[in-house]
């Protein structure tokens, strides 16, 4: 186990080196910063943003819409998804908003949305209604995939509605609601950003990119490009860990039934 980690980094390593040396070859190639600059110059542009009071404002603006859009999804995805796997009527009452949300190109809602919101709304409000099918979808499969012998158990006894669904539908879902988590958070990080970038609200990673690409920053606008594809890995690396920990800690439980 241990060597296969070691050998998972030496690889993962040689990826990332043969990426910023295949970066830098190109760049050198092209010879303008305009269209291409090195990793290295991007690395300066990293570099000095982080003594910057504005980067870290940008940062914590960009991280508090993505939480909130985030929660919103979470919270009224879930719901909707166990109404709809409890209620045939539910689910066909949804299924045209559904439909319409993934028929909508993302640049299309958030320019809508720039009708109707302030600015600071704007990538939430996309955010959420982009990510909300993502959870709905998966939560309702988890709810519905309960073991229907249970579900016939405590019919026979008479178990109450919400207890089945506390103690048989909802633990039968928990890793689909996991992997939900998962997928919304990483959907949540690049609709926000790219709401940011249209909206142009204050403190924001997608404002900053805007701002850099009209001052033809190249460099810069890779910076906060890269800063945005960190934070969103590292996010989805987290729940990633939290997902595989719930499985190892499910697999022995359900080997033993």
């Amino acid at each position: 186990m241990e060597s296969n980690r070691i050998k998972d980094t030496v690889y993962s390593a040689a990826g990332i080196i043969a990426l910023l040396t295949a970066w830098e070859i190109a760049s050198q190639s092209i010879g303008s910063s305009l269209i291409l600059p090195g990793p290295f110059e991007v690395g300066g542009s990293l570099l000095r943003f982080g003594g910057e009071a504005k980067f870290w404002l940008a940062v914590l603006g960009t991280f508090r819409r993505v939480l909130t859009a985030f929660a919103l999804t979470m919270v009224l995805g879930s719901t909707a998804g166990v109404a709809a796997a409890l209620s045939r009527g539910i689910d066909r009452f949804i299924a045209p908003l559904l439909a319409s949300i993934r028929a909508t190109p993302v640049l299309a809602l958030i320019l809508l949305a720039m009708f109707w919101l302030p600015s600071d709304s704007v990538p939430i409000f996309s955010s959420f209604l982009m990510a909300f099918p993502v959870v709905f979808t998966s939560v309702k499969a988890g709810i519905a995939a309960v073991d229907k012998e249970l579900l016939e158990m405590a019919l026979v006894f008479k178990v109450p509605k919400l207890r089945q669904l506390s103690m048989l539908r909802i633990p039968s879902a928990s890793m689909h609601f996991l992997s939900a988590m998962k997928n919304a958070l990483g959907l949540c990080w690049k609709v926000v950003v790219a709401g940011e970038v249209l909206a142009q609200p204050l403190r924001a990673l997608g404002t900053g990119m805007q701002d850099s690409r009209l001052a033809l920053e190249t460099s810069e606008v890779f910076s906060w490009a890269i800063v945005t594809i960190v934070l969103c890995g590292i996010s989805e690396f987290s729940l990633g860990l939290l997902y595989n920990r719930a499985r190892l800690v499910r697999s022995p439980q359900e080997s033993d039934q």
